[in-house]
């Protein structure tokens, strides 16, 4: 495995591909299964991986109650990430009910106690931003990092006005955000602005959902409870994926022998250096096993890379995910 500095400013080093853990906890992605997911989750941690990113969301609590046990007897061994800010989203109001400093710190705390740890290695602020208690994310997530209880924090969003904002006192460690080879509109602006304030990048949706992982077809349907649905039975999200299809069937070409398209794609993402890791999800060993392998294979030759721009220009594609 390949490791990288998680920006300029943690002091923390991770490899440059992680696990992401938000399919292990079912919920948005159909039914989970622990087993398979804490097998999932041995087998990224035997093949190197050092990084984990979970959330307060996911399961609602269930990943993290989940890394917490893989973690059990080994906490050195893990870089964790959670994310906090979604549980408690007040839709009607259209804020967080995370609204004082004090509730920051208390959702923070459930969150440990849930991964029965001490500490966590990053917090990341899980919300969208138009909503008025935004400042008490960094106010409570600076008090945490002076108790000792994360060691970095920052914000997960596509939006370069909002990585701004939680920058604008020039603290804000990390940034989460969607970037694929369908999804390449960070390189216009915000992956070029954390690469010059030392911001480390933790990239998701690498796999665009699975359309990266070559799963899918025009015909193909998803289970009841799968957020995916839409992209069948909406006008609008259909169209887009059959789009999306397409660019994949343009990728296949560009594949070398042996290699899957899941695999090139995760080399796509760490051959920008901007990027310190990437978190792709797996549900059982085979995926975790297939992701920590990708993780290993060299980034893109020119040749590659020019394919991947003739198809995807680069700053091009669209929003997977829509935050």
């Amino acid at each position: 495995m390949t490791h990288r500095p998680l920006g300029s400013t943690t002091g923390i080093t991770v490899t440059d591909l992680g696990l992401g853990l938000w399919a292990v906890a079912g919920s948005e992605w159909g039914p989970g299964d622990d087993a398979a997911s804490l097998e999932a989750i041995e087998v990224a941690l035997e093949a190197g991986v050092t990084f984990f990113d979970t959330a307060d969301i996911y399961g609602d609590g269930h990943s993290e109650e989940l890394l917490g046990r893989a973690m059990t007897g080994r906490r050195d061994q893990f870089i964790v990430a959670s994310k906090i800010g979604w549980n408690g989203f007040d839709r009607e109001a259209n804020c967080s009910r995370y609204d004082t400093v004090d509730s920051i710190i208390s959702g923070v705390e459930s969150s440990l106690l849930r991964l029965a740890t001490d500490h966590l290695d990053v917090i990341q602020c899980h919300i969208n931003y138009g909503e008025p208690n935004t400042d008490v994310f960094i106010e409570g997530f600076r008090e945490l990092k002076a108790q000792g209880k994360v060691r970095a924090w920052g914000v997960s969003t596509g939006d370069i006005d909002h990585l701004r904002y939680f920058n604008a006192g020039g603290d804000c460690d990390v940034l989460q955000i969607d970037y694929s080879i369908l999804n390449r509109i960070p390189e216009k602006e915000i992956l070029p602005y954390c690469a010059e304030h030392g911001i480390g990048v933790i990239v998701r949706g690498p796999l665009a959902m699975g359309l990266l992982a070559d799963k899918f077809t025009a015909e193909s349907r998803f289970p009841a409870g799968d957020f995916r649905v839409a992209w069948i039975e909406d006008a609008v999200q259909n169209a887009q994926y059959l789009d999306d299809l397409a660019v994949v069937e343009g990728l296949r070409p560009l594949l070398p022998e042996g290699e899957s398209m899941a695999e090139f794609a995760l080399r796509f993402v760490r051959s920008n250096p901007a990027v310190s890791t990437v978190i792709p999800g797996a549900r059982d060993a085979r995926q975790s096993t297939a992701n920590a392998e990708a993780g290993k294979a060299p980034l893109l030759t020119i040749a590659e890379q020019a394919g991947v721009d003739a198809l995807v220009p680069r700053g091009g594609g669209r929003m997977i995910w829509p935050a």
